[in-house]
């Protein structure tokens, strides 16, 4: 009747040593060999901090295909960037940011799907009918 006992103490052995193995896989102890995730060096870094008419400059390049460009003044940037992506192709994103807002161009940016339908006449009647009605509702303060 030890053989129980035994056995409970035998799986709780596996148990353990299971937990451990799976700690370690996921805190990329075990074959994390990916070069993105070691420590860059700085290939170059240029900065301008303001050439006296409030324009400014930042050149970022690291041995690990990260490169950060950006130009311009307060409120008037375009700059660009790119880096390694987990397959090996290269993401690369270029900005305005200006009085119109910060505006990204880039292939590796989701794009909304197109609406699925055309939108039925009928439901735009609907829509402009009731946009009349509640333009002819009496106003209260």
């Amino acid at each position: 009747s030890t053989t129980i006992p035994l056995l409970l103490l035998h799986l709780q052995d596996i148990m353990i040593k299971f937990c451990v193995v799976v700690v370690l896989v996921a805190s990329g102890v075990l074959g994390n060999n990916d070069p993105r995730d070691r420590g860059a060096t700085i290939l170059r870094n240029v900065r301008v901090e303001n050439d006296g008419n409030g324009k400014h400059s930042v050149n970022l390049e690291t041995d690990n295909g990260i490169n950060f460009n950006v130009a311009g003044e307060q409120g008037n940037m375009v700059g660009s960037y790119n880096y390694i992506m987990a397959g090996g192709s290269i993401a690369k994103l270029e900005f305005v940011a200006n009085e119109h807002g910060y505006q990204p161009q880039s292939s590796i940016l989701p794009v909304a799907p197109a609406f699925p339908h055309p939108i039925p006449q009928f439901v735009l009647d609907q829509i402009a009918f009731a946009e009349q009605q509640r333009q002819q509702q009496p106003r209260s303060n």
